[in-house]
């Protein structure tokens, strides 16, 4: 669903596509409301001392949808900080009514794309973890060069990623899943955390989703690809 930077530096594969959608009383409130309290400038590099008080390991999560699992994690891991990627207003807003809610004070928010938040906003070495969980598979041929993993985006996770740093996707589409795993397996400056050097069982920490409860309880297939930067 995002942003991926061609070859040339002058033009972008756009790989997500900006849907509206209906916005709720509620989202609209807090899109309103906690606009300030949560989302950050994406013309600003982050400070994160500034934002969160404290120098905790900083996960990012690219597209988090309406948030659910991304509030999940902030409520499950108090240590940890958060930064979520979304383009989808009413997703955004959704997170930050649950946020508001939770009384949650360590998840922030960019409303931009992600690979220009990564690439302008994020400081080299600074992320503990990189979640991308069901990004949009582009499943036709033609569109396979939107997909977001791809050599170049291998490029900005290895700068953007510690040593000892992971980078987890979790995807319902077989043949990504399988072109995750290629381009992954690829780059010497990434090691499966799969012990069969192939897909990973989904791990405790990463939050069922409504979408993927409803797809398991068709029969669809999940795959989990989690790769540390050495």
């Amino acid at each position: 669903m995002y942003l991926m930077p061609e070859q040339s530096p002058t033009r972008k594969i756009r790989s997500f596509i900006r849907r509206q959608g209906r916005i709720t009383q509620g989202q609209e409130f807090a899109l309103e409301n906690y606009w300030d309290k949560y989302c950050l400038d994406p013309s600003e590099a982050l400070d994160v001392r500034n934002v969160f008080g404290r120098g905790a390991p900083l996960c990012v999560e690219i597209g988090f949808g309406n948030g659910d699992c991304l509030a999940q994690l902030a409520a499950a891991n108090s240590d940890k900080d958060y930064i979520g990627i979304e383009v989808h207003r009413p997703g955004v807003g959704h997170l930050m009514m649950q946020l508001e809610q939770q009384g949650l004070n360590n998840a922030r928010i960019y409303c931009h794309d992600a690979i220009e938040i990564l690439t302008n906003s994020l400081a080299d070495n600074s992320l503990a973890a990189v979640h991308l969980f069901f990004p949009d598979p582009w499943h036709k041929r033609k569109h396979h060069k939107r997909r977001i993993v791809q050599a170049s985006f291998l490029d900005l996770l290895a700068s953007k990623l510690q040593s000892g740093g992971y980078f987890h996707a979790a995807t319902d589409w077989e043949g990504y899943a399988k072109s995750m795993l290629e381009v992954l397996s690829a780059d010497d400056r990434f090691s499966n955390a799969s012990l069969t050097d192939a897909f990973c069982e989904r791990p405790i920490y990463r939050p069922l989703t409504k979408f993927e409860q409803r797809g398991l309880r068709l029969g669809h297939g999940v795959w989990d690809l989690i790769f540390i930067r050495s």
